[in-house]
């Protein structure tokens, strides 16, 4: 059985796949920090890694770039989105 090789987290969080994915659909940081109803000065500071995102902003993330919070947060390389919950989040 082939193993994957092992990285430090250091070099993969949460700010990189931040910056990656914003930087993929060719936002800006005020793009971003509008449809979370915050400023651009608060969301610069998550890609910093100086604050901490709230989990409903991981949540609303996820949905808005179509993926799993888990893709978000390194815990796997897989982009797509899990299948939706019987739980209503908008609520």
């Amino acid at each position: 059985m082939e193993r994957k090789q092992k990285v430090k987290f250091e070099a993969f969080n949460i700010k990189t796949r931040l910056q990656d994915l914003r930087e993929e659909y060719d936002l800006g940081q005020k793009e971003v920090a509008s449809y979370l109803g915050i400023d651009q000065r608060q969301y610069s500071n998550y890609e910093l890694s100086k604050r901490s995102l709230s989990l409903y902003q991981l949540i609303q993330l996820a949905k808005f770039y179509n993926t799993s919070t888990d893709y978000i947060l390194y815990m796997t390389d897989v982009r797509e989105p899990y299948e939706k919950s019987i739980v209503d989040w908008e609520t």
